[in-house]
């Protein structure tokens, strides 16, 4: 008789309800009178308008100009923004960044004692406008007729200048007659903003030069080109008032594999068709050799207009395909594949010489994704040669993000093999387009084994915040000890050794799609990302390293259940605002011992591209109330406990007193706790909403998935006790396919 396996119970969204809040707000001392906001700010403000006005007048399209306002940092929580400022003088936030600042003074403590100043984070906003509404301001200023709402609003103002044109550019220049350049503009892609990209167009036109307007991109406010120009003239460019940064074009990183790796014979590939065909597969990479092998279960798609393909690039495609399908080949045998895979080649031979072919492969992916039906999965093995910025968001991030935002998609990203290389210059770090928040960002490990840490080449975090996390897992990769093994040999079924992250993204896309194919249309993409992040093992290895660990190896190690535990997925949509109370299931019977409760919750979320200190449109306040009899005095519900918190990110007190640790888009956590300490308990999920860093009520529901596991070790009839419980309301999820693959 086969063994009873315990499976995944779903259907946990029947145990939610809405709740009203409990919280209390605390009212904001300003750090300074209206009057010293006054006086304060004219002289900045008469200055800043001195430089914009000296600009070209042909840098200032219709006028208009770009001013920089930074935040005390008292007021860069979501709730403090100067909008009466902005909106009483015609003025737009189209942008901003996160920075530090000594501020003149600071709010005093709750008992009214002074504060010393010392540097701290803040925000600083690009904010647009007519040179006149500038004006307008400097004179209410001047005369103190300035409105009552605005009043209020100036204390937040800690700093007014003009942009110095030197910051917008980053890195440094090679010299050289001709240089390859991104450039980002403050426009939309609305017709209201078309005004911008002409202006800038005239104003390179009268020195002589030009840019590619025809392969732009657009997202979330920001307008990336690509041209050419002599390096001498970049500070000029720079000049334009609406130009948010110019940077030497990055390339892509290089495609070509490891040579003189030993062979390891041939691999003995399966005769079945995929367990699930309907789940969605897609791979952007270098191609399939023709003749490929793989023809059963891939169909090869060349986008329109791309040049012939590269050897090099073929074999990395082959390799990272045949790990999709049949993961590391150690054995020799391949494995029945999970899902069909859609490889669209986005590399042919200019790919890895011409500098501006970036934005011609960021387009194949674009157009690819945009006309096809959405995708369960995708993989990126490839990318920009770029190591994330903290104050930027690169065009590649931004477009997979506005692609991933419905939670529809998972999509697992090689972070780069930069590891080893200069930590102090943050060289190391992950390379966009791993900075996503709506994506899985893949490191590699080392081994597959018991003991295993990060691969040393496997490039490290953490991210941008938010987004702190990452890499977000990380996978087999491979090393010179224990290498990934592929199937090469100009697409014969060869087996080489290899390592990379390539390999560690692949690796990881086949473990959800076999998650997926097991369960069908019961699991969504958000609730395959969740499982994969509740269900990784865990090291004493640093976060910024291996994220929240390494991904399962064993698939039943995610769906099924062992003795005395039991896993709850919950799957749903959050309203902005408002409170969903989500029970943690308990049996009737009295616990004894000591209970372990582990949970994970994630959501897919629009963004703000030309915002990235405050990237993400949607956050999440969870709070663990463990049990129901303890009510705070004058509370309305249950007293809270630490558990969901990223409160370990942000090591500031400032960080921690600010929101800014709410607006991860995966939050972890587990505890430990005497069973008689647990009545009733329950997690209270707030959805958070800001537009351009500020409140936002009219922001659609979002969808979020919670995995929850509870285990007593003493009661290995816990699943059982649970199923009988709520016999009507958790279902088991039993697989719909047979046999569930390693």
């Amino acid at each position: 008789m086969a063994e009873q396996r315990n499976f995944l119970l779903g259907k946990g969204e029947r145990l939610t309800e809405p709740v009203l809040p409990s919280g209390r707000k605390l009212e904001r001392i300003p750090p300074y009178t209206y009057e010293e906001a006054r006086v304060r700010l004219r002289p900045m403000i008469e200055s800043a308008l001195s430089e914009l006005t000296r600009l070209p007048e042909n840098a200032r399209p219709l006028g208009q100009v770009v001013g920089n306002v930074t935040l005390n940092p008292e007021y860069i929580a979501k709730s403090y923004y100067p909008e009466h400022v902005l909106k009483t003088y015609g003025l737009k936030a189209v942008g901003s960044k996160p920075t530090v600042v000594t501020p003149d003074q600071r709010s005093p403590d709750r008992t009214g004692r002074a504060r010393p100043p010392v540097e701290k984070p803040t925000t600083q906003l690009f904010v647009a406008g007519n040179i006149g509404s500038f004006r307008r301001l400097l004179a209410d200023i001047e005369a103190s007729s300035v409105a009552d709402a605005v009043q209020q609003d100036l204390p937040a103002l800690e700093q007014f200048n003009a942009p110095d044109p030197a910051s917008k550019i980053k890195g440094s220049l090679p010299q050289a007659p001709e240089v390859a350049l991104e450039v980002v503009l403050h426009a939309t892609e609305f017709r209201s903003d078309t005004y911008i990209i002409t202006a800038f167009q005239d104003f390179l036109n009268a020195r002589g030069l030009e840019a590619d307007l025809q392969h732009r991109f657009h997202a979330g406010g920001l307008c990336f080109l690509r041209m050419v120009a002599p390096s001498a003239v970049v500070p000029e460019i720079a000049l334009f008032s609406f130009l948010r940064a110019v940077r030497e074009m990055p390339r892509l990183r290089d495609l070509v594999p490891l040579r003189g790796a030993p062979g390891f014979g041939a691999a003995t590939l399966p005769t079945a068709a995929a367990i699930d065909p309907n789940v969605r597969v897609a791979i952007f990479d270098g191609g399939l050799p023709e003749n490929s092998p793989l023809t059963p279960w891939v169909t090869c798609f060349d986008p329109p207009g791309i040049g012939p393909p590269v050897p090099d690039a073929l074999d990395h495609g082959y390799a990272v395909t045949g790990a999709a399908l049949f993961g590391s080949l150690s054995s020799g045998t391949a494995p029945r594949p999970f899902a069909n895979v859609h490889h669209i080649r986005v590399w042919d031979e200019n790919s890895g010489s011409d500098p501006l072919e970036l934005f011609d492969v960021l387009e194949r992916i674009k157009n690819t994704l945009d006309s096809s039906p959405k995708y369960d999965f995708i993989n990126l093995s490839l990318g920009p040669c770029l190591p994330i910025e903290d104050d930027d968001v690169h065009a590649w991030t931004a477009v997979l993000d506005e692609y991933l935002a419905d939670g529809a998609c998972v999509a697992t990203i090689a972070v780069g093999n930069d590891g080893e290389r200069d930590a102090d210059a943050g060289l190391n770090r992950i390379q966009v387009p791993a900075d996503t928040v709506n994506g899985l960002s893949i490191g590699a490990s080392d081994g597959q084994g018991p003991t295993w840490k990060r691969a040393p080449y496997s490039s490290v975090g953490p991210g941008r915040s938010p987004g702190l996390v990452k890499p977000d897992l990380v996978a087999f990769g491979g090393c010179a000890a224990a290498p990934y093994i592929v199937l090469g040999g100009a697409g014969q079924s060869n087996r080489v050794a290899q390592c990379g992250t390539s390999f560690a993204a692949p690796h990881t896309l086949r473990i959800g799609t076999g998650v997926k194919a097991n369960f069908g249309g019961a699991l969504d993409a958000l609730a395959v990302r969740t499982l994969l992040i509740h269900t990784a093992e865990a090291s004493e290895e640093p976060q910024h390293e291996i994220g929240w660990g390494r991904v399962s190896e064993n698939i039943d190690d995610i769906i099924v259940c062992p003795d005395g535990s039991f896993r709850v997925v919950y799957q749903g949509e959050l309203t902005a605002s408002k409170y969903l109370r989500a029970e943690i299931p308990l049996p009737d019977e009295a616990l004894r011992g000591m209970v372990s409760i582990k949970a994970t919750c994630c959501f897919a979320t629009e963004i703000d591209s030309a915002h990235p200190g405050s990237y993400t449109r949607s956050g999440l306040e969870i709070f663990f109330r463990p049990h129901a009899s303890i009510v705070e005095e004058n509370a309305t519900h249950a007293k809270t406990s630490t558990f969901l918190s990223q409160s370990r990110l942000y090591q500031t007190e400032d960080l921690l007193r600010t929101d800014a640790h709410k607006w991860e888009t995966s939050l972890h956590g587990a505890v430990r706790k005497r069973a008689s300490s647990l009545e009733r308990p329950v997690f209270d999920i707030h959805y958070l909403s800001r537009d351009e860093g500020h409140v936002d009520h009219q922001t659609a529901k979002i969808k979020y998935a919670l995995v929850i596991t509870v285990e007593a070790p003493r009661h290995k009839d816990l699943y059982d006790m649970i199923v009988r419980k709520y016999r009507n309301v958790l279902e088991p999820m039993v697989p719909i396919q047979v046999p569930i693959q390693v």
